[in-house]
């Protein structure tokens, strides 16, 4: 668990800034170039105060006032460049991160989608990187810049008064604890505070993604109503934080310039006592003042800071985070099926469901060629025979192998390439027609897209669309009807020309002519390829080789339609039903 009030989570950003360590060390080069001029400027200015104020000197103050030009022109060339260097650092560094992030959510198996919300991981992708990079290209600037100078401030102070520089010592403590304090309440606050944006993000992106169902439930009101209560939640999380970071500034202002009106009152006293001179003295006002800014602006930052830290841990706890489906150490090469599939004694449960097994035994051979049908009421295992064919899941027991070989032992990708999925649900991107038919091929030329687009049915439908096949389809396919995203799916399958195809529910869900068209496209993608059906609509897998029945993820039976109906039990039983 990442401690709270740490700053420790941001070491993990060291490995996102080496591949810039020339740009950081240009930056702090310019940081220590302006800071040096920085602090040249109160022993100038005390030079000037003790030797120049006089006729004589006509001359020095000539000089004194030039040199004071050069070392303003070296503090404008510092800031600048530190100002460039540090702001492009920040920009480089986040564009790395979030792309880091969001590769290596990517290889995360669906277990860990399941039991997390995408609105939360859109959240730490947006709204924690822009924390980071906030730090990284001003805050993290300035606290450096702060601390250089107070360093640099405290060894002038003790040069030039060490006595006065002994009551400033002892005072620092009494300023700064008061400021940590208040500090670390504003860093729990932040961390709260994040945290309910996340939630409010979630709410957002929820609803956003099932908009048809909201407005057809006349939802709104309460989908409103439950946004507002988490943005009130993260609006009184935020003005607690506000007011504590108001109250850390007010303190730390009044104890810094409190101690410097103190130390510049014993330090005129020692003026008119004759032991220090007005120039000594108004140097070290000025390193004083330079001092009480840089913790000043230290605390100012450090609520970033420490808001950057509890972000960077969340960011942290995803790139630490390890899928349950790898790659083998020493992968076996498959290129594609050449006689079988099998499930040999099959053991699953779902993580999300530990109690119930998915699939209980199964043994199930499929040899290559064959259209196999998987029927069987919601929830008999159907479905998670697809997902361990692909292997978003590997069972607790028994195993799945192609042509013998454990799927374990194969690369995950060379695994997927063998099958091609239409799904129940399609799914379309907010692209053009033409990405969306490429999207498992998108090496495709443009003809075979259009041929694919062509044997799917969908062709005619694309032509007549303002831009044709390269016309933007909307978020997930908006401007197309249901039928029309399903031959968009078949022709992504098509073109994708895969061994296996796992059909799971096609055309449940379509009216009977875009039925007609789909399964008239499914027919010409299953022509010489091994086929898995799942179907609730019998009518639809009578010309099955063999029809598979579950129920309670085990199989019941298996056989042919007329077979089945036969035999009686299940199967039969379905099939009244829905021929009665």
């Amino acid at each position: 668990m990442i401690e709270r009030r740490s700053v420790k989570p941001l070491a993990a950003l060291l490995p996102f800034l080496r591949p810039y360590r020339n740009l950081v060390a240009a930056a702090v080069a310019f940081l220590l170039l302006a800071a040096t001029a920085s602090l040249s400027l109160p022993s100038a200015v005390g030079q000037m105060i003790d030797h120049g104020f006089s006729a004589a000197n006509a001359a020095f103050v000539d000089r004194y006032f030039l040199a004071l030009l050069m070392i303003a022109v070296l503090l404008a060339i510092g800031t600048a460049a530190r100002f460039y260097f540090v702001t492009r650092i920040g920009e480089l560094v986040m564009a790395d991160l979030r792309r880091s992030v969001y590769d290596h959510l990517l290889t995360q198996d669906l277990s860990f989608f399941e039991t997390t919300r995408s609105g939360e991981l859109v959240s730490r992708l947006a709204a924690d990187t822009e924390l980071i990079q906030t730090v990284i290209g001003s805050s993290a600037s300035v606290a450096l810049r702060s601390i250089v100078m107070l360093a640099g401030a405290l060894i002038m102070l003790v040069i030039t008064s060490p006595k006065l520089s002994l009551l400033i010592v002892i005072g620092i403590p009494l300023v700064i604890a008061p400021i940590l304090l208040f500090g670390r309440r504003v860093e729990k606050l932040s961390r709260e505070s994040q945290d309910r944006i996340a939630d409010s993000s979630a709410i957002a992106g929820e609803t956003f993604s099932a908009m048809h169902t909201v407005q057809a439930n006349v939802a709104e009101a309460r989908e409103s109503q439950r946004f507002g209560d988490a943005v009130r939640r993260t609006l009184a999380t935020a003005k607690r934080r506000i007011r504590m970071r108001a109250t850390l500034t007010a303190v730390a202002i009044l104890l810094v310039f409190g101690a410097v009106v103190m130390v510049l009152w014993i330090g005129a006293k020692a003026v008119l006592a004759g032991t220090l001179s007005g120039g000594e003295l108004g140097q070290f006002v000025l390193y004083a003042v330079i001092a009480a800014g840089s913790v000043g602006a230290v605390s100012e930052v450090w609520g970033d800071v420490q808001r950057a830290s509890g972000a960077m841990g969340r960011l942290a706890e995803l790139l630490a985070l390890r899928s349950l489906i790898a790659d083998p150490t020493a992968p076996q090469e498959k290129a594609g099926l050449r006689e079988r599939i099998t499930f040999d004694d099959v053991v699953f449960h779902y993580p999300s469901r530990p109690d119930r097994a998915a699939l209980d035994h199964i043994d199930l051979e499929i040899r290559r060629g064959e259209t196999i049908a998987l029927v069987g009421p919601s929830g008999a295992g159907k479905s998670t025979v697809f997902q361990l064919l692909l292997r978003f899941f590997d069972p607790q027991g028994g195993a799945v192998r192609i042509d013998g070989m454990d799927v374990r032992q194969m690369r995950v990708a060379d695994l997927r390439d063998l099958f091609a999925l239409v799904p129940q649900d399609p799914v379309i991107f907010g692209t053009t027609a033409f990405a969306n038919i490429a999207y498992g091929r998108p090496s495709a030329s443009r003809q075979e897209v259009l041929t694919a687009a062509r044997a799917a049915e969908a062709l005619e439908f694309l032509e007549s669309l303002p831009n044709g096949i390269d016309t933007y389809l909307g978020e997930r396919g908006v401007r197309l009807s249901g039928g029309q995203q399903q031959r968009i799916v078949i022709a992504r399958a098509l073109l994708r020309d895969a061994s296996i195809l796992l059909l799971d529910e096609a055309t449940s869900a379509l009216d009977a002519q875009s039925e007609r068209a789909v399964q008239q496209a499914l027919e010409r993608l299953m022509l010489g390829r091994t086929t898995l059906v799942i179907a609730h609509r019998l009518a639809t897998v009578r010309k099955a080789d063999r029809i598979i029945v579950f129920d309670g993820g085990k199989i019941l039976a298996s056989g042919k339609h007329e077979e089945l109906l036969a035999q009686g039990g299940l199967y039969a039983e379905l099939a009244r039903l829905q021929f009665a």
